[in-house]
């Protein structure tokens, strides 16, 4: 399999010498094509920032970052935004819809950026909005929308450019048990059709569906391995096995 991504001795700081404190320090790391790797750790061990750097949304101090091949840790701003958009498809816990837009126009934004002409981000938002069981509400706005109905609307967006990695922020923190079924469901079926997912999450049993886990602490990472026990549900309590 190919690697998608590859991280190299990667350190965030902030602050000067000597008063540096490192978010990141010294962090490396190989996701091959079609994993589907969670990444855990309590709140301040810097699994968010590794998600950033991950997603290029920010910088490490040092160290080489690789996604798909291509060393991204030395890109300029214009060249990382054009990655963002082609490159990496991102789910966030508070779903990022435009609000006053409707569900396919939410979907089609990527694209326009892309400079897609509009029949085809018409064709390309509808059917993957179809897919994900969306079919009847593509011109509802966020407000009309449940919160699962959201994050889905938020997966098409990921996905609507094809991208090599989608990267997933704690997506199921603002949703209740069953929506956050419904959403691990859909993450499951994209890695089993062959998509690369990283997600962050605090919840060790929502990591437990993914086949790989990550647990970092205090900027290190401190555990790295393959789930044998994985599971396929999250059930109506969220945190309990099925």
């Amino acid at each position: 399999m190919n690697t998608v991504i590859s991280v190299e001795n990667i350190a965030k700081a902030y602050g000067e010498p000597p008063n540096q404190t490192f978010a990141l320090n010294d962090v490396s790391l190989t996701i091959k094509q079609g994993e589907f790797v969670a990444i855990i750790g309590p709140s301040g061990s810097g699994k968010s920032t590794l998600m950033n750097i991950l997603g290029c949304l920010d910088r490490p101090t040092h160290g080489k970052y690789y996604l798909d091949d291509k060393l991204v840790s030395t890109l300029s701003e214009e060249e990382l935004a054009r990655v963002r958009n082609t490159r990496i498809g991102f789910v966030f816990q508070s779903f990022n819809l435009l609000p006053r837009t409707s569900a396919i126009d939410n979907v089609m934004l990527p694209l326009i950026y892309s400079g897609v002409k509009q029949s085809e981000r018409v064709e390309r938002a509808t059917k993957i909005l179809t897919t994900l069981g969306l079919g009847e509400r593509m011109l509802a706005t966020p407000a009309k929308l449940s919160g699962g109905q959201q994050q889905r609307v938020a997966i098409a967006r990921a996905l609507i450019n094809d991208p090599v990695l989608v990267l997933a922020d704690e997506p199921t923190g603002n949703l209740d048990s069953k929506s956050s079924d419904e959403i691990m469901q859909i993450l499951i079926r994209m890695n089993k059709e062959g998509r690369t997912i990283v997600m962050i999450t605090h919840e060790t049993d929502v990591a437990a569906v993914a086949g790989r886990t990550i647990k970092i602490f205090d900027g290190k990472i401190v555990e790295d391995k393959l789930n044998k026990n994985r599971v396929t549900h999250i059930t109506k309590e969220k945190g309990v096995r099925s």
